[in-house]
């Protein structure tokens, strides 16, 4: 199921980058090969995404940075009208709680790249909250035909409400709609 974001999080604008050392070697060439191949966007599950929400009739602006928040943080799909800024996680960057597994070369290295992500995630979601939007977190391991159906409902919830923003009702929350919850902060607050 898809996830609204959690309420917590870094203060607004306290993520700073991370100086990373210089990125080691792959381990492989096979894995030089994956990782040259990630782009940032137009992922698999970003276009399956996208094409069941228009088949469902939304429209939407594609990897946009939705207004008041940084032109530097972007969401893969943003619906304007209801103020829904819908973010595609890959589970191994983004470290899925049900999938990632962290690589064991590199380990060091990889868990800093990994902490600075999702301290970011953190503070995108935070911006995005106190812009008046509501951020929708989908990981691609997802059934994206439920989450477009499902985003497709808050959709129309905060249409007819005037998109002000709130927490969801009763019923979407009883059919799955949880608070996400960042990886690694397990016993943390």
């Amino acid at each position: 199921m898809i996830a609204l974001t959690h309420e917590g999080g870094s203060t607004l604008g306290g993520w700073r980058p991370v100086a990373l050392p210089p990125a080691p070697p792959a381990s492989s060439p096979a894995v030089r090969q994956v990782l040259q191949r990630n782009g940032r966007r137009d992922t698999a599950p970003e276009l399956a995404l996208r094409r069941e929400l228009h088949a469902l009739g939304m429209r939407f602006l594609v990897d946009a940075s939705p207004a008041g928040t940084s032109k530097r943080r972007r969401s893969d799909v943003v619906v304007r009208g209801s103020r829904l800024a819908v973010l595609v996680h890959g589970c191994f960057w983004h470290r899925c709680p049900v999938h990632f597994h962290a690589p064991k070369a590199n380990a060091e290295w990889w868990g800093l790249k990994f902490a600075s992500i999702t301290a970011r995630d953190a503070d995108t979601e935070q911006m995005l909250r106190a812009a008046g939007w509501l951020p929708v977190v989908v990981w691609e391991h997802e059934d994206m035909v439920t989450a477009a159906r499902q985003i497709l409902a808050l959709h129309r919830e905060r249409r007819s409400a005037g998109t002000e923003p709130r927490e969801p009702p009763g019923e979407l929350r009883a059919a799955g709609w949880l608070p996400a919850r960042s990886p690694g902060a397990e016993g943390a607050g």
